[in-house]
């Protein structure tokens, strides 16, 4: 009895508590059904959702404290929505001339690596080189630490992350000031994770790839994106080169994070890792470049990147995000593009671009709504971009914001900024080992890696130098011949302490040690 009345009642609920007339027959759908949502968009989605941007906007800007931003949507080949909000820079006041505006340029950061890859895409197009052309083919003198696979490496390889290159590498070697050419030849002495089915993000493996690409058309990269994308787009304000930023009268102004407000203390100067993160931009360009990745190459009436050299960067290449439980979705690298799904069973696009030192920047795209999303920042970053995007997202696929993204982002991105080193948060030993005498400590450390550290003495203080910028860090004595000194960079937020240990002629510094690599020799 039991199970007929649960048979009975499943009936009816199938049957929506109606009973059907016998003649009636389901709608089916003949879309393939991977091409299939689970759920259709609410009616004018992208209208309604454009509609609560201004005040999404004003909310973050105010709860989050940051400078400036700007924000961009297109939707069926328009941009329906382009605004700017706050400041470019905060000394300079509110002042009309100092508001940020749609055509303001911010530094892209990582959000450079989609467009890079478009312009990868471009030469690919016209069979130039290949998604999987070998980097040696047109840089024979770049090398990877196992030979076999430095034959294979691929443009392909070094745009989805799976060389096999350890996180960043080589990110810390352009923070001491090192030329791409350096960093780039320095990849050859890291050691490798297994090739192809490892995912590890590398800024300067991209780079890499992007130089081959360079090569095989005849000139440089900076130059090659402009011919290529900037200028056919009429992106009349996008560049690869600092210096043109640096230049432009209406830029926002790199801001980093000082206690609960932000400064306009540093150059963030990334031309070393141009095709990973040298881009500067504004919104209204980015339309332009986001109206094109909709339309699938084409701009206007002509298909200025063919829609089968784009579609591998735009879709999985490599697990980015493998789940924790059987029912949870996984993450997607491309070439330059995160690839994911989102709970209305919808193909998202996107990627963020983050600056220690002032930038902060999202883009989002739902190809089956027709719709894309940019919002830029000139703050050291807090998730509020990709808040952003990512309610704007939401709005449209359910006319609801589903997920507290502000508490999940502003959760995700306290832990990347946190500071680093072994001792912060500890006290100071109250009766330390004495240090040894300063000049048993002056004198040049040589590293293979690094370069040579230098170490002075002037006025009873240590100073640490190294790399071609050479600032000098000053040394704090911590406990017998353990020393401290602390920089601001951009893998080094404010806050964080390292170990430099004197051994005799050996000197360790703990924060360029994290391969192994951190010994210098006198």
């Amino acid at each position: 009895m039991k199970r007929a009345a649960a048979l009975a009642a499943l009936v009816v609920l199938l049957a929506g508590c109606q009973s059907p007339k016998r003649d009636a027959s389901p709608t089916l759908s003949d879309v393939p059904p991977p091409l299939v949502p689970a759920m259709e968009l609410p009616a004018a989605a992208v209208d309604n959702a454009v509609a609560q941007l201004d005040r999404i906007a004003d909310e973050l800007m105010q709860s989050s404290g940051i400078p400036g931003m700007a924000v961009a949507v297109v939707h069926e080949g328009k941009t329906v929505y382009s605004k700017g909000f706050g400041l470019k820079d905060v000394h300079a006041g509110d002042k009309l001339e100092n508001r940020v505006r749609s055509d303001t340029v911010f530094q892209l950061a990582s959000l450079s690596k989609s467009l890079a890859a478009t312009t990868v895409a471009a030469q690919v197009g016209a069979g130039s080189v290949g998604w999987d052309t070998p980097l040696v083919t047109h840089l024979p003198w770049f090398a990877l630490s196992d030979p076999a696979v430095t034959k294979m490496v691929t443009v392909g390889d070094m745009f989805s992350h799976r060389s096999g290159l350890p996180d960043h590498a080589g990110d810390k070697l352009e923070d001491l000031g090192y030329d791409r050419r350096y960093v780039l030849e320095r990849l050859r002495d890291l050691p490798l994770a297994p090739f192809r089915v490892s995912y590890a993000y590398t800024n300067f493996g991209l780079t890499a790839a992007g130089e081959a690409v360079a090569a095989a058309a005849g000139q440089p990269w900076e130059q090659l994106a402009e011919d290529v994308l900037y200028q056919p787009l009429g992106m009349s304000s996008t560049s690869s080169r600092f210096a043109d930023f640096e230049a432009r009268k209406d830029k926002a102004l790199g801001h980093i994070r000082i206690d609960d407000g932000y400064e306009p203390l540093y150059k963030r100067d990334a031309d070393p890792e141009a095709p990973a993160g040298g881009v500067s931009s504004s919104v209204t360009d980015l339309t332009k470049w986001l109206a094109l990745i909709l339309a699938d190459g084409r701009h206007g009436d002509d298909q200025l990147i063919p829609a089968e050299a784009l579609l591998p960067a735009e879709t999985p290449q490599i697990v980015s995000g493998p789940p924790s439980e059987p029912a949870m979705r996984t993450g997607f690298y491309g070439y330059g593009f995160n690839v994911g799904t989102t709970s209305a069973a919808r193909t998202q696009l996107s990627h963020s671009g983050a600056f220690e030192l002032g930038a902060g920047t999202n883009f989002l795209i739902i190809p089956s709504a027709d719709v894309a999303i940019v919002a830029l920042t000139n703050a050291t970053p807090t998730g509020v971009p990709e808040t952003l995007t990512a309610e704007f997202a939401d709005l449209v696929q359910f006319g609801e914001v589903r997920e507290d993204w502000r508490t999940l982002y502003k959760n995700a991105f306290a832990e990347i900024d946190a500071p680093v080193g072994s001792l912060v948060g500890k006290p100071r030993p109250t009766a330390p080992t004495a240090a040894p005498p300063a000049a048993d400590l002056v004198g040049d450390y040589r590293n293979d890696f690094w370069g040579t550290a230098t170490v002075s003495e002037r006025d009873g203080v240590l100073t640490l130098a190294l790399g071609p910028n050479a600032e000098p860090w000053p040394l704090t004595h911590w406990d017998g011949g353990v020393f401290t000194f602390s920089f601001v960079s951009e893998n080094s937020p404010p806050g964080s302490i390292s170990k430099a240990t004197f051994d005799g002629d050996k000197l360790t510094l703990e924060y360029f040690d994290t391969e192994g690599k951190g010994t210098f020799t006198r």
